[in-house]
């Protein structure tokens, strides 16, 4: 019985969240903290570094938890530029979403195609966004596992 209430919970919590999103859409230039997450994952999807880009604050914050963060919407876009120049295909498959004040917590899959070589990983991610824009990205994972799926050494990147 715990199982089916699980699962009429996830779905209906899929369901809100696809309406809040699908509403929201219509709103262009959003400073709702949802909208904007959701626009971020388009554009992650899209492979679109300049979309990605414009999302972040002038002085956003990006940070893999086991890396320095990159700071400045700039410098962001050629990180992220770089990044996807390798991929051929992106899709941050959303497991769970979750709103507190200006934060979002997104609970993830990305699954990709990088340098020829399809892979999956598990993410969690807390965005802070202010004035529709994101001020701070957080992203928690398995680097390892993340540079296996990838087909990367440790030494390469």
């Amino acid at each position: 019985m715990r199982v089916i209430y699980r699962s009429l919970a996830a779905l209906f919590g899929a369901i809100v969240l696809s309406s809040v999103m699908s509403a929201a859409e219509t709103r262009a230039g959003s400073d709702n903290p949802i909208v904007v997450a959701h626009e971020m994952v388009n554009a992650w999807n899209a492979l679109d570094a300049d979309a990605i880009a414009e999302l972040f604050a002038e002085d956003g914050r990006f940070q893999s938890m086991m890396a320095e963060p990159i700071v400045g919407r700039e410098v962001l876009r050629e990180h992220f530029g770089t990044l996807l120049a390798g991929a051929t295909a992106l899709e941050l498959q959303l497991r769970n979403v979750a709103v507190s004040g200006n934060a979002v917590f997104i609970e993830r899959v990305d699954v990709f195609t990088y340098q020829g070589k399809t892979g999956s990983v598990p993410v969690v991610c807390v965005m802070e966004i202010s004035d529709g824009k994101v001020q701070e990205w957080r992203e928690y994972y398995d680097r390892a596992e993340l540079l296996s799926e990838m087909g990367i050494s440790e030494g390469e990147h």
